[in-house]
């Protein structure tokens, strides 16, 4: 087997979180030093304590990435010849109501990161962020009267209320980058695309490579079970593992597209792996490129736990998208990266890790 090149040293930020802690044990060992600069949010790291997944290479500075000082204080291990840059609060739900938070730790934690790097005179080679679906809102639609494509916008409060989930005489199309506007919906969705756009007005500046993964719904082994809002996956299987009957919104055939973690750590390493000249600026697709409804995916969990079968109970959720899932076909030919987990086996194997943890949500 031919040895991959060492990756210099590498700045991870949010780096002991769920993606983080996967990644670390999967290429920190090609590194020449492992920096996490991670604030080890309670929401998410209960007791402050250094997560256990995280590779033993990596040092773990704690800070936060709104706060310049913190931000002199991490490169001062530098310089850094690559930066994933992890680092965000998440839920698109959560975002309605603390929009200010989540503006100031994605996009002012961005900005904040770029002059940090600017005040120190060190300008990474590299810059892989982790972008989200969520960017994409409703997405593009198609008319089935003739087949043109159109982007709807965001569902109405009007319109959940009166139980209109889809958008009549039109079909959904799958998400790819290069061929979708994005359009998002929500608070999260609007500062993930500052992120992107930040980035590479700055990277563009400076020489330095910056790479996009907009990942689709992340689960598995290692996510929070303490935070309601990195996954109804996780949520799910906490409920049918105490025998609770899963509730499914609206009428249950909300799409989205769930892809195994390993399976991100991987196309992390592929981007990360890439040719500058072939990918820089670039945005990829990243999820297993198959839509599951939540009722199928309630389905699989309480299956495997012999619970009760989910039931449909017609509520809503404002800003939540009707169907959400990725062409990655770009991916898979520019990158080499393909999923290698299916959904039924992944909800298994985190099934099976769910087991062997003491804290829950619920």
């Amino acid at each position: 087997m031919t040895q991959k090149a060492s990756l210099g040293k590498v700045l991870v930020t949010g780096g002991a979180g769920f993606i983080g802690s996967a990644l670390s044990q999967l290429i920190a060992d090609r590194s020449e030093g492992w920096v996490v600069m991670d604030s080890l949010h309670p929401q998410v790291h209960p007791g402050g304590k250094r997560p256990a997944d995280l590779h033993e290479k990596a040092e773990l500075i704690v800070g936060d990435v709104v706060n310049p000082e913190d931000w002199d204080r991490v490169l001062e291990h530098g310089p850094f010849d690559l930066v994933v840059h992890l680092a965000a609060e998440t839920g698109t739900a959560q975002s309605l109501a603390e929009a200010s938070r989540h503006s100031r730790v994605n996009v002012v934690g961005t900005t904040e990161m770029l002059d940090a790097f600017t005040r120190a005179g060190q300008i990474p080679a590299r810059i892989v962020l982790a972008g989200s679906r969520a960017v994409y809102g409703e997405g593009r639609w198609t008319h089935e009267s003739d087949g043109t494509d159109f982007y709807p916008g965001m569902r109405t409060h009007a319109q959940l209320a009166a139980s209109q989930w889809d958008f009549p005489g039109a079909a959904p199309v799958a998400a790819r980058a290069d061929l979708n506007i994005p359009t998002p919906t929500s608070i999260y969705g609007a500062t993930k695309l500052a992120q992107e756009n930040l980035l590479t007005a700055w990277a563009g500046s400076h020489d330095t490579t910056v790479n996009i993964l907009r990942l689709q719904n992340v689960y598995g082994p290692g996510q929070s079970l303490i935070n309601s809002y990195t996954g109804i996956v996780s949520l799910f299987s906490q409920w049918s593992e105490i025998g609770k009957q899963i509730p499914v919104y609206e009428d249950g055939v909300i799409t989205r597209d769930f892809v195994y973690i390993d399976d991100v750590a991987t196309a992390f390493e592929a981007v990360i792996d890439s040719d500058p000249a072939v990918t820089n600026g670039q945005v990829y697709d990243v999820g297993n490129g198959v839509g599951t409804t939540i009722f199928q995916i309630a389905e699989i969990i309480a299956e495997y736990h012999g619970a009760p079968a989910p039931t449909v109970n017609g509520a809503f959720r404002d800003g939540d998208v009707r169907h959400a899932w990725a062409d990655i076909s770009r991916t898979t030919e520019v990158l080499g990266w393909s999923p290698a987990w299916n959904v039924r086996t992944g909800v298994a194997a985190l099934q099976e890790w769910i087991a062997g943890q003491d804290e829950r949500v619920v």
